[in-house]
C-alpha cells in the first residue's frame, strides 16, 4: 500500500491516520473501499477506493493522489481493520457508478475532439450544495485523483511516467555505487543512505529504497566489509536487471518489477491459478518494518512440496492476522505472486483443517541447501525460505551442520525438546544463518521455537 503513496512524506502522514478510531465510517463491498475519516473540519473527508484500478477520491484539500486518507484507508484494509459494509452508502456508491460509466464505451473509438467521457459530474458530499458539486466537477484534486485511475489507457500512460521516474532513479543509483566503490567501502557514510533511499522513493521506486535504507544495519554488523559488498552487489544487480528488464524471461523481468517496488494486487493473484494441497503451517515470525508490523507465516504442501510464504501487516496498535496457526495442517486452495521463484502467496479457499499427522516430511540438510540453491538461482534477491529438515541433531550454533542465523536466540528450547536425538526441526533459510521455527516432540506435537 505504501508504494502508491506519491512521495515519503504521504506515506508516513498515511500511517498517522491508519487506526480506526480516527475514521467514523469504514467499510468494503466488493471492489468498493470507503470510509469518513474525521480531520480538522467540522465535517469528516469521505474517501473512497475502487480496488480495481485503484483509483481514489477524496474529499480532502489536498492536491497530492492517493492522498493520505485513501491510503490510510488502504492500510486498514490490508490489515484486515476494515468490515463488510454491503451496502455501500450513497455518496461512494455514486462514486463508483459513476466511474464505470465512464469506463463503459459510449462512441466508436477514433480521436477524441471534444471533453473526455469523465467530465461527468461527480458525487456530491452529503449537505453540500450546488456550488460544491460544481467544483468537484471541475478540476480540483479529487478530480484529478480520480481520473489518474480510470480507464486503461490512462492506467498505461501513468505507468509509462512511473518507468521513466524509476528508470532515472535507478541510473542515479547506478552511478553512485560505482563511486562507492571507487572509493573505498570505508567511506560510506550512513546520512548518505538515508539522502539515496529518499531519492528513490521520490522516484517511485520504494522496493530499492528498502534496500538501501537496511545498508546502515549491515555497516553497524562485526564483519560489514563483506556484507556490505555483497548488498552493493545485489542493488545493482536489481538496477541493471531493471535497465535491461526486456531481455529478461517474463518470469523473471516480472520479479525485478516486483522487486523494484511495483505492486500486484490481491485481485490479481487471486484471479490466478491456485494450488490445492495439505498445508502445515511451520512457523511465523513477526518483525517492525517502515512504522508497520510485518506478520511471515511458512507453508509447505505436503503432497507437492511447495513452499509458500503468507504476508500479512497492520499498524501499530492492531492486531495481526492470527487465523493461520502453527502446527495445523490445512486443506485449502493457495494462490502464488507472480515470479522466477514464486513464494509469497494467499490462501484462496480453506476446505476445513486436516487430522493431526504428525511432523511434515522433511529432508536432509543437504537436500534442502539443493532446493534454496534452486530458487536463488531463478530470483537472486531471495532474501528468506522455509526448509523442513529431518533428523538433525541440534547443537548450540547449529543445526544438522548450519550455523543459526547470529540474532538466534539461545536454543535452549530445541536443544530439550531433542535431549541429543535427532528429530525434524522447521527453519527460515536466510544467506546469514537458520532461524529455527518449530520442532515436533515424540509425540507428533509442536514445539513452538
Amino acid at each position: 500500500m505504501l508504494a502508491l503513496a506519491p512521495d515519503a512524506a504521504s506515506g508516513k502522514a498515511a500511517q498517522g491516520v491508519a487506526s480506526p478510531g480516527k475514521w467514523q465510517v469504514r467499510g468494503v463491498a466488493g471492489v468498493l473501499l470507503y470510509g469518513a475519516c474525521s480531520g480538522s473540519g467540522a465535517e469528516p473527508y469521505l474517501a473512497c477506493v475502487d480496488l480495481s484500478g485503484p483509483a481514489y477520491r477524496c474529499t480532502c484539500p489536498s492536491r497530492k493522489f492517493p492522498c493520505k486518507h485513501a491510503l490510510g484507508l488502504l492500510l486498514l484494509w490490508a490489515g484486515d481493520a476494515v468490515p463488510e459494509g454491503d451496502p455501500a452508502p450513497e455518496w461512494a456508491a455514486e462514486w463508483l457508478t459513476a466511474r464505470t460509466a465512464r469506463a463503459t464505451p459510449t462512441r466508436p473509438p477514433g480521436p477524441l475532439t471534444g471533453p473526455e467521457p469523465g467530465a461527468a459530474r461527480q458525487p456530491a458530499r452529503p449537505g453540500a450544495g450546488p456550488g460544491r458539486r460544481a467544483e468537484e466537477a471541475g478540476t480540483g484534486p479529487e478530480r484529478r485523483a480520480e481520473e489518474a485511475g480510470t480507464g486503461p489507457e490512462r492506467r498505461a500512460g501513468a505507468e509509462s511516467v512511473r518507468h521513466g521516474r524509476v528508470g532515472a532513479g535507478l541510473a542515479e543509483l547506478e552511478r553512485w555505487l560505482a563511486d562507492q566503490v571507487r572509493q573505498g567501502l570505508a567511506a560510506a557514510a550512513e546520512h548518505e543512505w538515508d539522502g539515496l533511499a529518499k531519492r528513490l522513493i521520490d522516484a517511485q521506486a520504494p522496493g530499492v529504497a528498502g534496500m538501501v535504507s537496511r545498508l546502515a544495519q549491515v555497516r553497524a554488523g562485526d564483519d560489514w566489509p563483506g556484507r556490505l559488498l555483497a548488498e552493493y552487489a545485489l542493488i545493482n544487480l536489481l538496477a541493471v536487471a531493471y535497465r535491461r528488464r526486456a531481455e529478461l524471461p517474463a518470469p523473471l523481468a516480472r520479479t525485478v518489477l516486483i522487486r523494484a517496488g511495483f505492486p500486484v494486487t490481491r485481485e490479481e493473484v487471486l484471479s490466478g491459478p491456485a494450488l490445492r494441497d495439505h498445508w502445515d503451517v511451520l512457523g511465523r515470525r513477526d518483525e517492525v518494518q517502515d512504522r508497520l508490523t510485518a506478520r511471515r507465516v511458512w507453508l509447505r504442501g505436503r503432497r507437492t512440496g511447495r513452499a509458500a510464504l503468507v504476508l500479512s501487516f497492520a499498524p501499530p496498535g492492531q492486531p495481526l492476522d492470527a487465523s493461520l496457526v502453527t502446527g495445523v495442517t490445512l486443506d485449502a486452495d493457495v494462490a502464488f505472486y507472480p515470479g522466477a521463484a514464486p513464494l509469497r502467496a494467499l490462501v484462496a479457499d480453506r476446505h476445513g483443517t486436516v487430522p493431526a499427522a504428525g511432523p511434515p516430511p522433511g529432508v536432509p540438510p543437504e537436500e534442502a541447501l539443493e532446493e534454496v540453491a534452486r530458487a536463488v538461482a531463478e530470483d537472486p534477491w531471495v532474501e528468506s525460505w522455509p526448509v523442513v529438515l529431518a533428523g538433525v541433531v541440534p547443537e548450540r550454533a547449529a543445526i544438522g551442520g548450519l550455523p543459526l542465523h547470529p540474532a538466534t536466540r539461545d536454543p535452549w528450547r530445541l536443544l530439550a525438546v531433542s535431549g541429543g536425538r535427532p528429530l525434524t526441526v522447521a527453519a527460515e533459510w536466510t544467506p546469514h544463518g537458520l532461524r529455527p521455527l518449530t520442532t515436533w516432540d515424540d509425540e507428533g506435537t509442536a514445539v513452538l521455537l
